[in-house]
């Protein structure tokens, strides 16, 4: 079962219409972490039985003893941390070791009964490594604690550095007032030039009104001036835009209606670094590639280590340089992947490093089911990540064909919750899939008023 992604042509008029605004700083996420960097000691980090302390050439050092039963027996911590449930952090460092070991670090109660808002198992070499664990937490307490937890393993010395504990409660939705209507839209452009036609006005009021995406590509240019343009618009209404990354070399590999993508494996990081680089510290939520995980199944090994590269780099991108977005690798649908498949893709392109994974991307599968199908992904995952829907097309649910079927409708418009974190609207409703279904002559991401109005319609 395909989705198909398609292509939303931005004129040079309207390129030419928008000034760039530049990236405004946000407000500096609170530090819940003392002493991070250990630049003035160890305290108050401790350490229990089986580890000794001390600070090496600017890092932590940790000696960790032999013959420990579990990873906890041996660990290094810091106290008083205060969480709030329902509110976002993130928990980063630097850590290498003296061999290649397995670790873990948690956020979690100080007391017992220890109860954790997040664990993660860490593999750490004798290169240092940036980690970085974006998480909601379920605890409200003043008597939190970060851990690492570095016994089970022969004797080693860790080393610890740069560790922060940063709050980051607001987010792109409590940092903005809505969802974000673009005007240039592919409904909104062909509304205003087809004012006269009698499809207009039930575009423009069902459609072309709504909150949807912008899908970015090779089409758009100079691209950290494109998608700042474009969140720069949205950051002055205060608004939340809705941007997709679609640029992967070898893209839409199993359909081919949306072929093409960058060059080379260096082009497309070049890419995507400079559209991570485009959003700043202004709010916005990012699906990453949409079928660029579904299409393992169509490519070969070679293609895939490529393509696992390209969207672990991208992750990290996303991470590193855009703090206020949220960004989602798009998972498939409910008809493609088994969820532990899904879940195993989306581990190794580094799901951690970003908000989470989205689902349903241009196909017809109901809230429900790609609720039921999220939730089965995201408990093969740990539970660890959060997830939106596109129900730009899914009123009707799924007739199990994927390009241009007949008798689908316009789903939920963008919301808060639902079923997921987010519903949202990530096709462009009445862009064609393809040249195929009731839309054979539309090559794919050209907008149909006729498409559009049978998904008013529902026929």
């Amino acid at each position: 079962m395909r989705v198909l992604t398609r292509l939303a042509a931005v004129t040079a008029a309207t390129v030419t219409a928008l000034s760039v605004t530049v990236a405004t700083p946000a407000a500096a996420a609170t530090e819940l972490v003392v002493n991070g960097t250990f630049s003035t000691g160890t305290t108050p980090w401790w350490n229990s039985a089986n580890t000794s302390m001390a600070v090496d050439t600017g890092r932590l050092r940790v000696n960790v003893a032999a013959g420990t039963a579990n990873p906890w027996d041996a660990m290094v911590a810091q106290n008083d941390i205060t969480l709030t449930s329902g509110k976002t952090y993130t928990l980063s460092f630097d850590a290498a070791a003296s061999a290649s070991v397995s670790a873990a670090t948690t956020v979690q109660l100080a007391d017992s009964p220890y109860t954790n808002t997040l664990t993660k198992t860490i593999a750490l070499t004798t290169t240092s490594k940036r980690f970085s664990f974006p998480f909601t937490s379920s605890l409200s307490t003043a008597a939190g604690q970060v851990s690492f937890q570095l016994g089970k393993n022969a004797a080693h010395t860790v080393y610890l550095d740069n560790v922060s504990l940063t709050e980051t409660a607001s987010g792109p939705i409590s940092m903005t007032s809505g969802f974000y209507v673009d005007p240039d839209s592919n409904p909104a452009v062909w509304v205003g030039k087809n004012g006269g036609d009698s499809k207009a006005a039930r575009i423009q009021s069902s459609i072309a009104s709504k909150p949807m995406a912008r899908w970015f590509g090779s089409w758009s240019g100079d691209i950290t001036a494109a998608v700042s343009r474009f969140v720069g618009a949205a950051d002055s209404a205060d608004k939340l835009p809705i941007l997709v990354a679609y640029n992967i070399p070898g893209r839409d590999a199993c359909g081919g209606h949306s072929g093409g993508g960058a060059g080379t494996e260096a082009a497309y990081k070049t890419w995507i670094s400079a559209f991570a680089s485009g959003l700043g510290n202004r709010p916005a939520v990012v699906v990453i590639e949409p079928d660029s995980l579904g299409d393992f199944d169509c490519m070969s090994e070679t293609a895939r280590q490529e393509r696992i590269r390209m969207l672990t780099y991208a992750t990290e991108q996303f991470r590193d340089k855009a703090a206020n977005t949220w960004a989602y690798l798009d998972a498939g649908n409910a008809g493609w992947t088994a969820p532990a498949t899904m879940a195993s893709r989306l581990r190794i392109v580094g799901v951690a490093n970003v908000r989470g994974f989205s689902v349903n991307v241009s196909n017809y599968y109901t809230t429900g089911q790609s609720s039921t199908y999220a939730n089965a992904i995201n408990s093969a995952l740990g539970g660890t990540a959060t997830f939106v829907i596109d129900t730009s097309r899914n009123g009707n649910g799924s007739n199990g064909e994927w390009c241009n079927p007949s008798g689908r409708k316009l789903g939920t418009t963008a919301q808060v919750g639902g079923g997921a974190e987010m519903l949202l609207w990530v096709k462009v409703p009445g862009d064609s899939d393809g040249n195929c279904g009731i839309a054979s002559n539309v090559p794919a991401g050209t907008f149909s008023p006729d498409l559009a109005i049978r998904l008013i319609d529902g026929i």
